[in-house]
């Protein structure tokens, strides 16, 4: 193990001739993102052989052990790649739920052959995976799901719809909840993956009132799932989901940190200055730096936050405080976005503005306070087990 500034130098060079030029700089609109997988679209060449380069070296999951593919740094390790890659503007090689939720989950709760058969070519991006939790009559009681399925010997058989899957018209493959014993609530779950190319799988997108929408909702019919794709124990699927939704909503939080241009520098491009140099209304400008000094505050505590949560000292209603701070800090950014945008901002359809990413995104953020677990639920969890209050 070299020492810190080493390991530093080393970060350095390797970034320097095997980071393209296309890919430094702030991400502007989803289409710079890379999400892999076997369908995969990229915007230029050089945005794969980024991905290709960063899951070889098994930097897109650099704290993953390396016999599954990580990058087997540690957590100091990790944090001196994150500032180089910040330093030299590096746009995220991958983006992943495969990274965040599932592999998470797979490294606590999988089988040693179901490591080594998914966590290295989620490394690699070369898989996309998508979530199969809610339900039509499913959504804050979660474990009140219906998607069933039955056991026929050496597999099982499938039924029933999810919704809200993000990306699942894009996905390979889905982790999903199903009701292996309807008797027992929440140790009635299992928790299974399969291909969404399995005779049975169907989607269908769901339109916003951004004109967009990443969900969809997912249907199976008589799908066949085979036995050795269970994660965790049978019935037990409750302990894995909360496990994977402690990481789904750190990750949610995450948004609040802020990505792309800083909103003072749009503000000032669309509104002008003052006479010192300053946004030309004291008012906004008195919101965005508001803003700036809680989304740096927040990064702190997302720091921290990680650090326990590595160390196992992260308390029950972190992931729920997190989850919640960052989806305001969030949506807040995109409020003050449209504000510091002016006239522009309220465009919807041209080249210009990315076919009106701004007002889309906008709008898109209202979801923030759902997805994951609604903003009510997470307050119930963290009044729960933090403030230690009654139940209702």
């Amino acid at each position: 193990m070299s020492d810190p500034e080493t390991f530093r130098l080393e970060v350095r060079n390797w970034l320097e001739a095997n980071c393209p030029p296309e890919v430094r700089g702030l991400v502007e609109s989803e289409n710079d993102l890379i999400w892999g997988g076997r369908n995969a679209t990229f915007k230029t060449p050089a945005h794969k052989a980024w991905m290709d380069a960063m899951g070889a070296k098994g930097w897109t999951a650099p704290e993953w052990p390396a016999e599954y593919g990580g990058g087997g740094l540690t957590r100091e390790q990790a944090k001196i790649l994150q500032s180089e890659l910040l330093r030299i503007k590096a746009q995220p090689a991958l983006s992943s739920f495969g990274i965040w939720m599932l592999g998470p989950a797979l490294l606590a709760f999988g089988t040693e052959e179901q490591k080594k058969k998914y966590l290295p070519p989620i490394v690699r991006g070369e898989i996309r995976w998508c979530q199969g939790y809610s339900e039509p009559g499913s959504g804050s009681d979660l474990a009140s799901l219906q998607t069933r399925a039955e056991d026929m010997g050496d597999h099982w058989i499938v039924n029933g719809q999810k919704i809200w899957t993000s990306y699942a018209d894009k996905a390979d493959w889905i982790f999903c909840l199903v009701r292996t014993d309807p008797s027992n609530k929440h140790r009635g779950i299992s928790f299974v993956l399969f291909d969404m190319e399995t005779p049975g799988v169907s989607t269908r997108p769901i339109t916003l009132i951004s004109g967009k929408s990443p969900f969809c909702e997912t249907f199976f019919d008589n799908v066949r799932v085979e036995k050795e794709n269970l994660v965790g124990e049978l019935n037990r699927g409750w302990d894995v989901a909360k496990y994977l939704l402690a990481h789904e909503r750190t990750m949610i939080g995450a948004m609040g940190e802020g990505m792309g241009r800083p909103l003072g520098e749009i503000a000032r491009d669309s509104i002008g200055t003052d006479d010192q140099g300053r946004i030309d209304d004291p008012m906004l400008r008195a919101r965005i730096t508001e803003w700036d000094m809680d989304a740096a505050a927040f990064k702190l505590a997302m720091d921290s936050a990680v650090d326990r949560m590595k160390a196992g000292q992260a308390h029950p209603a972190l992931a729920s405080m997190l989850k919640y701070y960052g989806s305001e800090l969030n949506k807040r950014k995109y409020e003050l976005l449209m504000a510091a945008g002016g006239i522009d901002a309220l465009e919807w359809e041209s080249e210009r503005s990315h076919e009106g990413d701004t007002a889309r995104s906008w709008l898109r953020t209202k979801a923030n306070s759902i997805e994951g677990g609604t903003t009510e639920v997470q307050l119930n969890i963290i009044a729960k087990h933090l403030l230690n209050l009654p139940g209702a």
